[in-house]
């Protein structure tokens, strides 16, 4: 582990399928405290379990953080629930599952299992808004403080800013541009948004934001740093890149996987 008190390692980032250089959707976080690391994972979407295993073992994960439902964010519970329960070493304990109201649900139907009791004897599922209003939640994990906040998406879709030893990280998950995102990334120190959108390109509403939107968002939170991410394959990444630099002057990088981050 670094010195840092928080790191960011990219296990996929790949925009809503996994694409020839990365996995979908997932971001390691990694925190001291008691004498050991913590870890947490922000979305496990599809391939990114596989690829988990270059960088930690994945029985060391402590939670899981769904931003949202969407397959390129959740689908890869699926092999995490048979990696726990088969392990030749014994099936593993429960570890905390947080999402938006209806996961375990969600997940049972993804492999096929009845309702009850689904996966809930792997994964303690735990729903964003059991406490405050449901547009909003806050978790306390070891280090990490987590704050979940809905954002615009055709689904239940949250942002997720986690801190750890006064050091802050705000992953937009998807979402379109929205004051509610402005508003949980105030003052991040490094803001990992998803760049699924071309500026110029016929772009439905309500859906995702583009490069540009992405440095919108950091200039008005007032973000150190910015890290693009979930750009579709079929997009060519330094597209996104070239448009957030063109509107914020603050440092921007693409997320690659692989990459680490001392935040």
């Amino acid at each position: 582990m670094s010195p840092h008190p928080l790191r960011l390692t990219v296990v996929g980032c790949s925009g809503s399928y996994p694409g020839p250089e990365s996995a979908a959707s997932c971001y390691l976080l990694e925190a001291e405290q008691d004498g050991r690391t913590w870890r947490i994972l922000l979305d496990l979407g599809n391939g990114a379990l596989g690829q988990l295993h270059r960088y930690v073992d994945p029985l060391s994960i402590d939670a899981v953080f769904l931003s949202h439902l969407h397959a390129d964010h959740c689908l890869d519970l699926c092999g995490y629930y048979v990696m726990r329960k088969y392990h030749p070493t014994g099936a593993q304990p429960s570890i905390p599952v947080w999402g938006p109201d209806g996961t375990a649900a969600r997940m049972a139907r993804a492999y096929d299992l009845p309702l009850e009791p689904g996966m809930t004897e792997e994964f303690d599922f735990r729903v964003y808004g059991d406490r405050d209003d449901g547009d909003r939640a806050e978790v306390e994990l070891g280090p990490f403080r987590v704050e979940a906040r809905r954002v615009v998406h055709p689904v239940a879709a949250y942002a997720l800013r986690v801190t750890a030893g006064g050091r802050t990280l705000v992953y937009s998950g998807d979402t379109a541009p929205c004051a509610e995102l402005d508003e949980i990334a105030a003052g991040t120190d490094l803001l990992l948004a998803e760049a699924s959108f071309r500026t110029g390109d016929p772009n439905p509403a309500d859906l995702h934001l583009t490069g540009a939107d992405c440095a919108r968002t950091a200039a008005r939170a007032g973000a150190e740093r910015l890290v693009l991410t979930h750009v579709p394959p079929w997009h060519d990444p330094a597209d996104a890149e070239a448009e957030a630099r063109a509107a914020w002057d603050g440092p921007v990088e693409l997320a690659r996987a692989g990459a680490t981050y001392d935040v």
